[in-house]
């Protein structure tokens, strides 16, 4: 624990003043925001008619915010430092507006929110306006990587940002009330992944004012001491800051600038040696550390306690708000109704002095504006908010390289995740500074571990003779939280690098929200022409539904794919390759997207190769296609009958058993003319108003005819495909199986039978819908049902499926049986 040195209280020196009138201007602008929509000078005595009829913004957190960002800006000037400002309560947007307008930044950009009085008329009017801009520092705001606006995230958003950027520091301030949730919470321990060697640093800024909404914070109110102890228990030397009296901003000022200066030199000192190659990391608690003098870093960090809503009315209708939960959005809200709070209001604006920071013109005195970092350091035009301007593109290794030479289908098993790992490793080897993969302890479980044959995983803790794979530096990092490793790669993709995402399928729900956030942002940004494309974000999810047989209900659900296709169609992308050589043609098509929020999942385990090099690079473009060696339709250009019913399949085990069933039904019935589709890209089966890759509904209706049963085999729930499908024609005859929440630790073809996706149910299925047959297929249908139950019989009584189940190959389909 260090307090920051606390002089006898004296005048402030000239710098601090300039830091002080900055703040002063930032708080005045922020008050405006939420408040004024005319006479933004006050130019005149404020009526009701110059305040906004609704009043909503944040003012709790901002002056805090304001005041942090003034200090940043003094040292960033006088160092040269480049330096990212983490808003971490991000509904203090208006603080991050404030600082981009007198930075010059916001301006800028738009141009329409000048920089004089008419242009602060608008940078007021339009702070949460109809047909303005967001509360939160959204991605309209300059500077932000973080909306904020959902709490929990700053802290591994900072961390990913400042991977493999050496020389960034990431300014992170950390809510009372936000460092309560688990996500935030969990992101302390970021600090055992960070290289000194290579890595920037995440300077925290933990901000105690107090109160949430309605209730104090856990941290406010804990004892200093085992506030101390926790935070060095994370692996953080904490400078402590605290306003004792709201009225003294001057030791304010010199307090937290005397902290900040500390812990910028701590940041150097722990920085050289490392990238001098004089040390390498050994943890503190290594059995022979005793004799040693590298430990690994302990990274400074300031813990910051001033009142909630400082500088803003201390009473209120005869009640205490500031320092307390009153503060939290809008002191006076009662403007238009109560005299007393529009007097209130305009005594509050007056005590910034405006006449002392904004000239006749209204625009921001010329010495004032001086104090502003120079360009690209400003914190709100910094490269690192808009990584698109850092972006370059991957080295990708060549398709050929790696795809499978399949010269029948389904003759050989192949992983498609092992060779999806073996393409990541060359990506790595092409890529070592702007590439990453993240994983929650899942990456070799989910067959990616060829990447360990050219890297490790970064760990900065003890590393045991037994460890494998461990290092100081690596391109791969895992912790055993779905948020951090969803956080690192937002922050890791926003400032301009790519990755990717591995994760069970069932567990990638946790981050649910965390999506959501992301999938918004980028809704948001492409239509902001200032915001350069970023890589998009990539899922790789494995272990999936299908093949969780060993772990059994708890690992099996596949339902991510339904929450994600809510979001915008601009953003979102869901791939089910049915094999090997699709898993790999649509790796290489994500890795070199933009913009995108990009769902695949695959299987781990040895699946049937379908599709040679060139077939599976056209069905990937495609999305969608007849496989012709599947069905009985004859390949080739020409005139064809319709079929009699159509197959279709998205997923590699449903494709598997909607092969296996096509195979039983041309054996049996060789008469019945079958069409067999497989889906790869989910959205095209969306209607195309609604997704750009939606097949037009001609195209639909020609794969799918207009009036002709169609049975679907889906990796996921049914409802879903339905839902995609309902605006098409012949919508009412598709009949779509997939997962019923029917699952247990059983066999994998069990697990097909538990819900009716097995090749038996899918050709009884054909059976009971292609109305021609009528009932002259009662002995083959007893036939399959009758197989189903043996099946599941042998499941039973030896512990596995039968060999002929799971040794299948399409041409051996006629001599096949359970007995």
């Amino acid at each position: 624990m260090t307090s920051a040195p606390v002089a006898p209280e004296q005048p402030l020196n000239e710098t601090l003043q300039d830091v002080d009138t900055w703040w002063r201007a930032a708080n005045y602008l922020s008050v405006g925001q939420i408040y004024l929509r005319d006479n933004p000078l006050l130019r005149r005595p404020l009526e009701k008619k110059d305040v906004k009829a609704r009043l909503l913004g944040h003012w709790g957190t901002t002056p805090g915010l304001n005041f942090f960002y003034a200090h940043l800006n003094r040292l960033i000037r006088e160092q040269q430092r480049e330096v990212l400002f983490i808003t971490g309560p991000g509904h203090g947007g208006p603080a991050n507006v404030a600082n981009a307008w007198l930075e010059g930044t916001y301006s800028e950009i738009y141009s329409h929110v000048g920089e004089d009085e008419d242009g602060l008329r608008t940078l007021f009017r339009q702070f949460s306006y109809p047909g303005g801009v967001p509360s939160h520092a959204a991605p309209e705001t300059p500077g932000s990587i973080h909306e904020g606006g959902e709490l929990g995230y700053s802290l591994a958003h900072a961390y990913g940002a400042v991977f493999d950027n050496p020389d960034l520091i990431a300014a992170t301030v950390i809510g009372d009330g936000e460092a309560e949730t688990g996500p935030l919470a969990a992101s302390w321990h970021s600090n055992s992944f960070l290289d000194p060697a290579v890595d920037g640093a995440v300077l925290p800024i933990l901000h105690l004012n107090g109160y949430k909404i309605a209730n104090p914070t856990i941290l406010s109110r804990m004892p200093e001491e085992q506030l101390v102890k926790l935070m060095e228990g994370y692996g953080y030397h904490p400078y402590l800051v605290t306003v004792e009296d709201p009225a003294s901003t001057a030791q304010a000022h010199a307090d937290f600038a005397a902290a900040l200066e500390a812990c910028l030199a701590e940041i150097d000192a722990i920085q050289a040696p490392y990238r001098t190659g004089e040390r390498t990391a050994v943890p503190a608690d290594a059995p022979d550390a005793a004799g040693q003098t590298d430990h690994a870093p302990r990274w400074p960090m300031i813990v910051f306690r001033s009142p909630k809503g400082w500088t803003g009315p201390a009473v209120v209708d005869g009640k205490q708000v500031e320092g307390t939960w009153r503060a939290h959005q809008v002191p006076l809200s009662e403007i238009s109704e109560n005299p007393e709070h529009l007097a209130q209001l305009e005594q509050w604006l007056a005590s910034y002095r405006p006449e002392e920071l904004f000239d006749d013109a209204g625009r921001l005195r010329p010495e004032i504006a001086a104090l502003a970092p120079a360009g690209d350091l400003r914190m709100s035009a910094t490269p690192y908010a808009n990584g698109g301007r850092l972006l370059r593109d991957l080295a990708l290794p060549a398709y050929a390289e790696h795809a499978v030479d399949v010269e029948k289908p389904g003759e050989q098993r192949v992983s498609p995740m092992i060779t999806a790992g073996a393409y990541l490793r060359d990506v790595i080897t092409r890529n070592p500074t702007n590439f990453r993969i993240f994983g929650p302890d899942e990456t070799a479980s989910n067959r990616l571990q060829a990447v360990y044959e050219v890297t490790d995983k970064a760990w900065q803790q003890r590393i045991d003779e037994l460890d494998e794979n461990l290092a100081r530096s690596g391109r791969v990092a895992e912790v055993l939280s779905e948020h951090l490793c969803e956080g690192w790669l937002e922050g890791y993709l926003l400032t301009g690098r790519h990755g990717v995402f591995n994760c069970y399928e069932a567990f990638v729900h946790i981050v649910d929200s965390m999506f959501n956030q992301h999938a918004k942002w980028l809704k948001v940004s492409r239509g902001l022409s200032w915001r350069q494309p970023v890589a998009s974000l990539n899922y790789l999810l494995s272990s999936h539904v299908w093949q969780q047989d060993h772990n059994g209900f708890s690992h099996q659900d596949p339902g991510f794919i339904d929450h994600v296709v809510n979001k915008k169609a601009d953003v979102i992308r869901v791939y089910l390759p049915p094999d090997v050589n699709t898993m790999l043609a649509v790796t290489e098509h994500i890795l070199g997207t933009r913009d995108r929020v990009n769902v695949v999942v695959s299987g781990k385990q040895p699946t049937p190769a379908w599709l040679n090099p060139e077939e599976a690079l056209l069905h990937v473009e495609r999305g969608i296609g007849i496989w012709d060696f599947a069905g009985s339709e004859t390949a080739g250009p020409g005139t064809k009958p319709d079929p009699d019913v159509v197959l279709a399949c998205a997923g590699d085990v449903p494709t598997l058993e909607t092969v296996a069933a096509a195979a039983l039904l041309k054996e049996q019935l060789p008469e019945l003319n079958i069409r067999v589709v497989n889906v790869v890209d989910l959205m095209v089966l969306q209607d195309p108003g609604e997704h750009p890759h939606g097949l037009s509904d001609r195209d639909f209706d020609t794969l799918f005819t207009k009036d002709k049963p169609v049975i679907f085999a889906y990796h996921g729930y049914p409802w879903l495909i339905h839902r995609l499908t309902y605006r098409r024609t012949n919508h009412a005859n598709l009949h779509v199986r997939g997962y019923k929440e029917e699952g247990t630790t059983t066999t994998p073809f069990d697990m097909a039978m538990l819900n009716q996706i097995d090749r038996f149910q899918l050709a009884i299925d054909v059976l009971d819908r292609v109305a021609s047959l009528g009932s002259t297929q009662a002995g083959f249908r007893q036939w399959l049902q009758d197989e189903r139950a043996r099946c599941r019989q042998y499941t039973r009584d030896e512990g596995q499926d039968p060999p002929y189940i799971t040794g299948w190959e399409l041409q051996e389909a006629q001599e096949q049986t359970a007995d």
